[in-house]
């Protein structure tokens, strides 16, 4: 019986991994919104240090890069995505403060099938679910291990691959264990510097705070999608069962058990550390519901246009985090407080329950693809005679008929070894949120007014073959030369490209 309680939180963590992740058991890459992964990722300067854009992806790409030396890109990717269930599942059910197993396991199951994980998991931001993950271990390693700096370091770790996942690790050590606080500021340092050595405008596009707006699904409106742990902005990653009439009474037998449970958190964990994380959980909402309170919005819009890097705060649900995982560990000590073996049981069931669209890769949305040839021939093509690359149609996400038309970032300016400029604007229903690349506004400006793209100077111009984006000007082309003609993509050069990198 020993034996069985100590694995059965590990099978069920396994399990829940098993179930979400299942279509990656075929071969190839799930491509989704920001999740991109290619072959083998080359470690360039614009990589580590974005020159003209803010580096949001900063260590993330840089990490990539280096695992890309010694393994393939559709092993990394499954190594993240797993990690991400198995920490999340593994961390809440050890976090949870409770002898029996079947909190732990509420716990477990609650936290690794939630909204939030399903919306950031289709919008393929895998770089913060990593964060999402570490959070019961960062939680853990503060409250518990509180003289151990090398496990503090080991949880901060996999959350600072991402600049907002760094700031979730900041705030949360500076909450529970402040005299720590200086470690996850030093894992942030890398996308900070880079921030500092970035030409880019630090300030963001107002337009962005309303786009990226928390959204309801259902009656309860966004502050009701909030409180069950989902309201993404984008509509296209948030499951149909998010609109279905068991959602919002999923979330109030959750928020029930919560109160219930939340004695006994107070209680079990050490002296004043339940307010902490209850302040941490609370100030997290309140981020993530800004934009959509009284005078939150015209807050946010004076935020992100006057003071620089404050555009992290457009995308406020994010930070929702601390919320989820609170939410789950009072949930499961509401269903312990209870004690009836019905009560206990429904409580493991309920996510899936009320979200059994999450089961096998978001019902086949992250099935694995197969990059077309005409990439990796391109690739070699400009690696021969490295410069800058334009990419046609200027967009930067495009839907393939070969990703099973789904949209992606483009792949290009991690598939091939070359500075690689798209379109960094970001368009969202009718909104268009303005970017920072100036090169990408002098490129778009002569697009539009339909001037050749040879005299700017490029190596390079790529011409992909997309779903639903206006096809390119016939006069963007002239003066260069094709050097590639294939079925997905076209590859030209400029042979009066004065520029060299």
């Amino acid at each position: 019986m020993r034996r069985v309680k100590r694995w059965a939180l590990p099978a069920t963590a396994i399990l829940v991994a098993a179930a979400v992740l299942a279509p990656l058991a075929a071969p190839g890459y799930v491509l989704s919104y920001d999740m991109m992964f290619v072959p083998h990722q080359p470690l360039r300067a614009d990589l580590i240090v974005p020159s003209g854009t803010l580096p949001r992806a900063v260590p993330q790409d840089a990490l990539v890069s280096l695992a890309s030396v010694i393994a393939p890109g559709w092993l990394i990717q499954r190594v993240a995505l797993a990690a991400i269930l198995l920490l999340a599942a593994l961390g809440a059910g050890r976090l949870v403060p409770a002898e029996r197993l079947g909190p732990r396991l509420i716990a477990a199951v609650a936290y690794a099938w939630t909204p939030f994980l399903a919306e950031r998991l289709l919008l393929g931001q895998w770089g913060l679910l990593l964060a999402y993950g570490s959070l019961p271990w960062i939680v853990a390693a503060c409250l518990r291990d509180r003289g151990s700096t090398v496990r503090l370091l080991a949880a901060c770790a996999p959350a600072a691959v991402t600049p907002t996942g760094g700031l979730i690790a900041f705030a949360t050590v500076l909450v529970l264990a402040p005299r720590k606080a200086w470690l996850p500021a030093l894992l942030n340092l890398p996308w900070l510097l880079a921030t500092a050595l970035s030409s880019a405008d630090g300030r963001s596009d107002p337009g962005g705070v309303a786009a990226f707006a928390a959204r309801g699904t259902d009656w309860t409106g966004p502050i009701g999608a909030l409180l069950g742990t989902g309201g993404i902005w984008n509509a296209q990653t948030t499951l149909p069962s998010r609109t279905s009439p068991l959602a919002p009474v999923g979330t109030l037998l959750l928020l029930a058990l919560a109160v219930l449970g939340w004695r006994l958190l107070r209680e079990r964990l050490p002296s004043g550390a339940a307010i902490r994380l209850l302040v941490l959980a609370g100030g997290g909402f309140l981020l993530a519901a800004l934009a959509v309170l009284p005078g939150g919005r015209a807050l946010l819009e004076w935020a992100v246009t006057g003071v620089p890097g404050a555009g992290v705060l457009r995308d406020g649900q994010k930070f929702l985090i601390p919320y989820v995982l609170v939410l789950c560990l009072c949930a499961a000590l509401g269903a312990e407080r209870i004690g009836r073996r019905e009560v206990l049981a429904g409580a493991l069931v309920l996510p899936l329950v009320i979200m059994p669209d999450l089961a096998y890769g978001a019902a086949g949305r992250l099935r694995p693809v197969s990059y077309p040839a005409d990439f990796a021939v391109v690739a070699r093509l400009i690696e021969r005679s490295p410069g800058e690359v334009v990419s046609l149609p200027f967009a930067g996400y495009h839907t393939y008929a070969w990703n099973r038309s789904r949209t992606v970032i483009d792949p290009l300016p991690r598939y091939v070894d070359a500075e690689v400029v798209r379109d960094d604007r970001l368009i969202v229903g009718d909104r268009v949120i303005a970017g920072e690349s100036r090169r990408a506004d002098e490129i778009r400006a002569a697009l539009t007014l339909g001037k050749p793209l040879a005299p700017l100077g490029m190596r390079w111009v790529v011409v992909q073959r997309v779903e639903g984006e206006a096809p390119v000007p016939p006069g963007a082309l002239a003066g260069l030369r094709m050097v590639h003609a294939g079925t997905d993509l076209q590859l030209y050069e400029n042979g009066s490209s004065q520029r060299s990198y």
